[in-house]
C-alpha cells in the first residue's frame, strides 16, 4: 500500500487559454478501467479483501483509517490518494464518514503524484 497527495497543494497552475485554475493529476492509462464513487456514512466500512485489480481510492472528503497486507493502521483524509496492487488485501474505514472515487484498473500513480511520507493512525 502507498500514500499519495493529489490536493490542490500537489497540482498546477493553468493558464491556458485564458484559464485560471489549479489541476492536480492523479493517473493516465490506455487499458480499461473502472471508475466510481463511494460514500461511507459513519462507521462505514469497505471490508477487508483481496484487490481485483490495481486500486487508487482518491478521498474527497472526510477522513478515515486504510491499512494493507502488513496490518498498519494510516490516516488518510481529503486529498490523499491510497494505492493498493492487485491481489493485495486491504480496507478502509472511517468513523465519521467519508466520500471517495474509486479508480480500478492498470493505473501507476507514480507518473504525476509523489508519495506522501504519512504517521501511523
Amino acid at each position: 500500500m502507498k500514500i499519495y497527495h493529489f490536493g490542490e497543494s500537489a497540482g498546477k497552475e493553468i493558464t491556458k487559454f485564458g484559464s485560471n485554475f489549479i489541476m492536480s493529476r492523479v493517473s493516465q492509462t490506455e487499458g480499461s478501467v473502472h471508475i466510481g464513487v463511494m460514500y461511507l456514512d459513519k462507521e462505514g466500512i469497505i471490508g477487508f479483501h483481496q484487490a481485483v485489480t490495481p486500486q487508487l481510492l482518491l478521498i474527497i472528503k472526510g477522513e478515515g483509517i486504510v491499512r494493507g497486507e502488513e496490518d498498519e493502521l494510516i490516516k488518510v483524509r481529503e486529498g490523499d490518494a491510497v494505492f493498493w496492487n492487485k491481489d493485495e488485501w486491504h480496507e478502509t474505514t472511517s468513523e465519521n464518514g467519508l466520500t471517495a472515487i474509486a479508480i480500478e484498473g492498470e493505473v501507476d500513480p507514480e507518473l504525476f503524484m509523489k508519495e506522501k511520507e504519512q504517521p501511523e493512525a
